[in-house]
């Protein structure tokens, strides 16, 4: 199911499912729009988004996705951020 390898540029949709009703979340608000690099394969998992609903979960890849820190916040000091960020939450930058 592995759709990204290690080091391919990816955007996180700039998604916000949260206006249609009670979902959950796993994509933190400040990467979403944002291109960066993904690390690795973490593995497949249920979705976490239908399991809090207890609804039938499908299998999706998650994945280790690096942002350089300025991008996120300019103030910042320090390298990158990586974030967990299941597949469906990504697209080919």
């Amino acid at each position: 199911m592995t759709a990204f390898a290690p080091g391919a540029r990816v955007r996180v949709k700039d998604a916000w499912p949260e206006a249609d009703g009670p979902v959950h979340i796993r994509t933190p608000h400040y990467v979403r729009g944002e291109t960066g690099t993904v690390v690795r394969h973490l593995g497949d998992f249920p979705n976490p988004e239908d399991i809090a609903f207890a609804r039938p979960a499908a299998t999706r890849a998650l994945y280790h996705v690096a942002f350089p820190l300025k991008q996120l916040w300019p103030d910042a000091s320090g390298d990158e951020l990586v974030v967990e960020i299941y597949d469906h939450w990504l697209e080919a930058a």
